[in-house]
């Protein structure tokens, strides 16, 4: 697999789309960190790794709303590639959707989002969209 990040968010993706209550995705530092922030945001019920022998897992249980059944995040997009990365500083923080959204970066900070990034004064690689 030559991108871990784009099978992440695209696993989610899916499983949005074809309604299920719960996704297990191969575990990695990164994804642990991007899963935590968008169960803070509240994109996300719940989450939890699950320690394996050949492999550590994480179990993402995914939000919907309680009476139109829609799910909670209704776009999730790869930004920085492989093949073209996507730094931004702090004067050129991209805002998704005019702040209703949220852009996750990797910083010096760690994995926060845009909003934590401004206030903290750090830039870094803009790795999806959510919103």
């Amino acid at each position: 697999m030559t991108d871990p990040i784009s099978d992440y968010l695209t696993r989610i993706r899916n499983a949005y789309l074809a309604g299920h209550k719960i996704v297990e995705i191969p575990a990695s530092r990164m994804k642990a960190e991007m899963t935590r922030v968008l169960h803070e945001k509240g994109y996300i019920l719940s989450y939890k790794i699950v320690e394996g022998t050949p492999f550590n897992t994480i179990k993402i249980a995914l939000k919907y709303h309680p009476e139109t059944k829609k799910a909670a995040i209704k776009k999730i997009i790869r930004i920085s590639k492989p093949g073209l990365r996507k730094y931004v500083g702090v004067e050129t923080m991209p805002r998704v959707l005019n702040g209703l959204g949220i852009a996750i970066l990797s910083t010096s900070k760690g994995i926060i989002t845009d909003k934590e990034a401004k206030d903290l004064n750090v830039g870094g690689e803009v790795l999806c969209y959510v919103y």
